[in-house]
């Protein structure tokens, strides 16, 4: 049996997919990181600058180490297969799906304000709303996902009903949590 010929779309499009994933592993951790940096500047001193310390440290290497590296890398390989692929551009879901994009780069932009205000101490924002925050990205993944993998018969009223019901889902699932945290703080 004769083995597929492997093209240059298809090496491009591997690595297209794990810069996304490892760009989405950044997203979803550094909020976290965050909502644990707030958490300790709370705390008594010397608890408070220790973590604190080593927080800013572990923010530092995984946002530019890993995060911003697999960003500009997921989008540079995404316009090299727009190149092979032109005729995309055509297709409706891929506007879509560039839209999502954007929205994901200025979540990313976002995330960078924030991290540098915390490397500075600056503290704008509750570990609530890091809670929430830190979903945002899991609301982008659904959407380009399905949109990608479904494209043209992608329904569109199911599918925003599905992103609002998830979205629901999630915050029902911090409030759920943050009720926990309030009898046992160590959950």
């Amino acid at each position: 049996m004769a083995k597929p010929e492997i093209s240059l779309y298809d090496y491009i499009k591997a690595l297209h997919l794990i810069f996304v994933i490892t760009w989405f592993a950044g997203l979803f951790y550094i909020p976290r990181l965050f909502i644990y940096h707030i958490e300790a500047s709370k705390k008594p001193s010397p608890e408070k600058e220790i973590l604190t310390n080593q927080l800013q440290m572990m923010t530092k290497r995984l946002w530019y180490i890993i995060t911003w590296p697999s960003a500009v890398l997921a989008i540079l390989f995404a316009v090299w297969l727009l190149v092979l692929m032109p005729g995309w551009l055509q297709q409706p879901w891929m506007h879509i799906k560039l839209g999502f994009v954007l929205l994901l780069i200025a979540y990313h932009l976002k995330n960078h304000q924030i991290f540098k205000q915390l490397q500075r101490n600056e503290v704008k924002y509750t570990s609530n709303f890091m809670r929430i925050w830190n979903e945002g990205a899991t609301l982008i993944l659904f959407a380009i996902v399905f949109l990608v993998i479904l494209k043209t018969s992608f329904n569109w009223i199911f599918g925003v009903i599905g992103i609002l019901v998830l979205g629901i889902l999630l915050m029902l699932g911090i409030k759920l949590y943050k009720r926990i945290r309030n009898r046992n703080p160590e959950a």
